[in-house]
């Protein structure tokens, strides 16, 4: 039977976000409609790594095959692996939405839950955050906070974003995310790929560089532009 050559079509996202691949941990945060280009590096990296696990599937199909052409001395070579882990060293990804808006969470509630689905092997933590509701804890919040719970272990649907991603409110602790990443990946290097307002660049840049001077986690930040 003839094989189809496979198609790949990264994007849309910029220069900067294009050296994702290099690291086998990314944070990516997203600002409002700052998330575009951070929610398609999340499809891809879902799709590589769905990929991969193909090809080894096919490759190991492949030897079998070959196994038994080499027996009846008729081997043929096998094609070329387009993903390998030379040019896609992802491993893990922490996903961070911001965006005042309960409504904006509709911009990409059919991805965020296609992304939820596809990734089996729990590679990506979605994180959603609507800052126009008070903290987690408050009182003022307490009610949303119960039926949001309720909803989601019974439906499994978040009742502010709608999607499958449960929602945080008000503004993440930025400091205790690097914290997070760092105690859990020690030695490694960590790409930040951050798009949206710019009042947010200076925190995110200096957090990375205070985690890395004082862990054994290095954190590079890239600005990505709209």
């Amino acid at each position: 039977m003839y094989r189809f050559p496979r198609v790949l079509i990264d994007g849309p996202y910029g220069a900067p976000a294009q050296d994702y691949k290099k690291y086998e941990v990314v944070l990516l945060v997203g600002l409002g409609i700052g998330a575009t280009p951070m929610i398609s590096i999340v499809k891809d990296i879902v799709h590589n790594i769905r990929s991969m696990a193909e090809d080894e599937d096919e490759e190991l199909s492949s030897a079998l095959e070959n196994g038994v052409a080499i027996n009846n001395k008729t081997s043929s070579p096998s094609p070329p692996n387009p993903i390998t882990r030379e040019n896609f060293k992802t491993k893990r990804a922490y996903f961070y939405w911001v965006t005042r808006e309960q409504g904006s969470f509709d911009w990409f509630k059919g991805i965020m839950n296609e992304v939820a689905e596809m990734d089996h092997d729990h590679v990506i933590e979605l994180h959603n955050y609507c800052t126009s509701v008070y903290e987690e804890g408050d009182a003022r919040s307490a009610l949303i906070t119960m039926l949001q719970s309720l909803n989601h272990a019974k439906n499994g649907v978040d009742v502010v974003s709608g999607t499958r991603v449960k929602s945080h409110f008000a503004k993440p602790n930025w400091r205790s995310v690097y914290k997070h990443i760092a105690v859990n990946h020690n030695n490694a290097r960590v790409g930040v790929f951050y798009c949206g307002a710019p009042a947010l660049t200076k925190v995110l840049s200096q957090l990375a560089s205070d985690f890395s001077h004082k862990t054994s986690t290095k954190f590079d930040f890239h600005k990505e532009n709209f």
